[in-house]
């Protein structure tokens, strides 16, 4: 290897230790202040989250529409048919197995969580409805359907298409910075701008993460008690949190196509079987036509809810849900969307804005009509006794039905493998992240990361009754810059697009010195 090459390979991996360092550093302060200083931390966090929601509602509101607007265009535009990829590229993973890995890092642990509990929220208090009520139940699936469909995927879509096209179509680092070269150019985003576009990244990436780490541990202990009579109690949780930690290690270190997409496709495969199991004890019919009827009542009241507020009364309700959950899937998408680009090699950008923003939307719609139906058929006392507390939420419906504990027993076999996936791909992206976007990160830097994460949700979850929280509002704040790192990650994919050869366009013009993936040495 020359010389020169030599060096730049050097300057290269100084850098990324830089980005290491920095991330691990700025996230334990935070941690730290939220830990030694709860009350400031808990108030700084809180006011700033209401700072946004308040006078930035409305900008989530359009700005997660545009999202929507943007994928579904440029799937049917002339760039649809470009590969992530060269031309002669095929898709890495089979269409199951793809899927199966966007799916359990993009909600996972979240539809199990929220499945049961946010349709039962909105069918004990719906706004502008009486509780209990056909139209509360109405309210609630139409609801539970928007905050799940096609904006959560459109958000992740848009920043890993960006990311999947300067990543495989003109061989950039893994970077969320990457997406910028069109705009600012290779040498900026290289410098300091490039370096705080990363390590926000990270920070948000792991936040988030060590957030419903901590989250999922709850509701496995809750699962557990209500089964098998296991108390919640801090040692329990350590354990829970320790073995999951050594199992999603395992999956990381073994890489993408053995652990993670083992898992993955197991995730789907125990998913299929609580829902059809759900399906048979539950109420059938009541089931079939409260998916039939969501879907309606989400298609025809869709550009309303998209831009819907209460600019005249009381706007808590939207921000309380709407919003929180906007920037709660802005906070996720350095993390999903890195992962999905990750895996989408050789796709067209055609079939990456279908797979990503339509299969998993309609998954998300049959959850939720499964057991949101599931748990409104038992009607107010159960659902208000259910809401209580989030966690317990799925295994107090579960309780009134027949076989009902065979299913929260395989809900808690799912809340573990959803689990183990959703940290084993952070664990992996984190290692992206913070070795200059390489595809495969070294086995130390993701047991580094694995362990910090998990040690980050038990010292929270253990450390402060609100420091689960604190660190998801902490997190929600921290995801407000990334809604304009997202708007022009979209701006700055159009540009390069535009280089793109086609038949009226024989010679690209523009961006000369990012050259196509084929030109790229491995």
């Amino acid at each position: 290897m020359p010389f020169f090459r030599i060096k730049e390979v050097k300057i290269i991996i100084k850098k990324s230790k830089v980005v290491f360092y920095i991330s691990i550093i700025f996230t334990l302060a935070i941690v730290a202040w939220g830990l030694l200083f709860p009350g400031s931390f808990e108030g700084s966090a809180n006011s700033a989250f209401s700072f946004i929601n308040t006078n930035f509602g409305w900008f989530y509101i359009i700005t997660m529409f545009s999202f929507v607007v943007f994928a579904i265009w440029i799937a049917f535009s002339r760039y649809g048919k470009i590969k992530l990829g060269p031309d002669d590229s095929k898709p890495a993973y089979s269409l199951i197995s793809w899927f199966a890995m966007l799916f359990s890092a993009g909600m996972g642990i979240g539809l199990v969580f929220w499945g049961v509990a946010e349709p039962l929220n909105h069918f004990v208090s719906p706004l502008g409805a009486i509780g209990g009520t056909a139209a509360a139940a109405d309210f609630a699936i139409k609801k539970s359907f928007f905050h799940w469909g096609l904006h959560p995927w459109a958000n992740y879509c848009v920043l890993a298409l960006a990311l999947a096209y300067m990543q495989f179509r003109k061989g950039k680092p893994g970077l969320i910075s990457s997406i910028f070269i069109p705009l600012l150019g290779e040498e900026r985003v290289k410098g300091p701008i490039g370096k705080l576009i990363d390590i926000l990244a990270i920070f948000a990436t792991i936040a988030g993460v060590a957030t419903s780490l901590g989250l999922g541990t709850l509701q496995i202990n809750s699962g557990l008690k209500m089964l098998f009579g296991v108390p919640e109690t801090d040692v329990v949780r350590i354990a829970i949190v320790a073995i999951v930690t050594v199992l999603f290690m395992i999956s990381a270190v073994t890489g993408l196509d053995k652990g993670i997409k083992f898992l993955s496709n197991l995730n789907i495969s125990i998913a299929t079987i609580l829902i059809v199991a759900t399906l048979i004890i539950g109420p059938t019919v009541l089931i079939i036509n409260t998916f039939t009827d969501g879907i309606g009542a989400y298609l025809g009241n869709f550009l309303r809810d998209s831009f819907q507020l209460s600019p005249f009364g009381d706007n808590s309700w939207y921000g309380g849900w709407t919003v929180f959950f906007w920037a709660w899937w802005i906070a996720w998408a350095p993390f999903v969307g890195t992962f999905i680009a990750r895996i989408s090699r050789g796709r067209t950008i055609k079939e990456f804005v279908g797979g990503v923003l339509l299969a998993p939307t309609l998954a998300s719609f049959i959850w939720f009509a499964v057991f949101g139906a599931t748990g409104i058929n038992q009607g107010l006392g159960v659902a208000t006794e259910a809401i209580k507390s989030t966690s317990t939420a799925f295994f107090v419906v579960m309780q009134q039905y027949p076989l009902g504990s065979i299913i929260s027993f395989i809900a808690v076999i799912l809340l573990g493998t959803f689990f183990i996936t959703s940290a084993d791909s952070a664990t992996f992206v984190l290692g992206m992240l913070s070795s200059n976007g390489t595809l495969n990160p070294s086995t130390k830097r993701k047991i580094i990361w694995g362990i910090l994460q998990s040690a980050l949700a038990l010292a929270l979850m253990l450390g402060s009754m609100n420091g689960l929280k604190m660190l998801q509002t902490a997190s929600l704040v921290a995801a407000f810059p990334f809604a304009f790192i997202m708007i022009f990650s979209m701006v700055s994919l159009v540009k390069i697009l535009r280089t793109e050869k086609s038949p009226q366009n024989p010679k690209p013009h523009g961006i000369d010195d990012i050259p196509p993936a084929a030109a790229v040495s491995k």
